[in-house]
């Protein structure tokens, strides 16, 4: 799990732009914005990404029963602080990701400071999009849970179960990691615009971070370790496309709306509702 949150930091390093951070009121593109706008939604970084989550995927598969059998010893089992830490971080990703993105938002609105606002934002956009992805994939697979039997088969696979019997049976993929992941890739590529020096300290500090939710839900037999690797991946693609296309896009609606906002005097001495547009990124360059 350590060689595969390096990788993954590794693969990530040249997603998103560079930039630095500027104040909400300003609203004018970033430096970065123009380096965004030039790439396409998918590149090749993202296939050789891919390949790495599925070729992992593939080597859990074979793997899944013996690893949930160690997790499940009664020494460690019995591991007091594994137990407390296991549950701590589980609520740090859900609802933790929820409560911090939507508090970075509002705080970084308030303060008018549009680096901490866009963190929010796309951070909740992230997860709320690898949650729907992953709600589908948990109904259709139907994967039995490693605590619904003793003798629970890895592969029980059954369509739709998920749907029909519930969460016993909607194991693939993690939820809780596919939010950690969403969460770190979505931190990693926006911090690559504020502090591009230290992207690899934050890479691994989230991703880290997201990589103990995931081994948190197999010690807890939730989860088998394909189901945790499949999770990481699509919350790392939804972060990473989540930023890439609202930087590449600033004026898509969502962020127009709930970035562009902003509440200004009316000559009456009311207030009133305004949008504050970022400026082309040429012209901003050029400035």
């Amino acid at each position: 799990m350590r060689l595969m949150h390096r990788w993954l930091a590794c693969a990530l390093a040249g997603v998103a732009g560079v930039n630095s951070p500027r104040p909400l009121a300003a609203q004018t593109a970033m430096p970065g914005d123009s380096i965004h706008a030039a790439k396409t939604l998918f590149t090749w970084r993202d296939g050789v990404l891919a390949g790495g989550f599925a070729g992992l995927t593939i080597v859990m598969f074979p793997a899944d029963k013996s690893i949930a059998s160690r997790l499940q010893d009664s020494s460690t089992q019995a591991n007091r602080f594994f137990k407390n830490a296991s549950r701590d971080v589980q609520y740090i990703a859900d609802p933790g990701s929820v409560v911090i993105g939507v508090s970075m938002y509002a705080v970084g609105r308030l303060a008018h400071w549009r680096p901490l606002a866009d963190l929010g934002l796309h951070g909740s956009e992230a997860v709320a999009l690898s949650g729907i992805i992953v709600g589908v994939l948990k109904d259709a697979a139907g994967r039995a849970r490693p605590y619904v039997s003793a003798d629970t088969n890895p592969h029980d696979f059954g369509f739709a179960r998920g749907l029909t019997k519930g969460g016993g049976y909607q194991s693939f993929p993690s939820g809780h990691t596919t939010v950690a992941f969403a969460a770190a890739s979505v931190v990693t590529s926006e911090s690559q615009r504020w502090w591009p020096h230290a992207t690899w300290l934050v890479a691994t500090a989230m991703y880290g971070g997201a990589t103990l939710v995931g081994l948190s839900r197999m010690y807890n037999n939730a989860h088998w370790a394909s189901d945790v690797v499949v999770g990481a991946g699509i919350g790392t693609f939804s972060g990473i496309k989540v930023v890439r296309y609202n930087h590449g896009h600033t004026n898509n609606l969502i962020d127009r709306w709930l970035l562009g906002a902003e509440a200004v005097p009316l000559p009456n001495g009311r207030l009133g509702l305004g949008w504050s547009m970022p400026a082309p990124a040429a012209t901003a360059n050029a400035q």
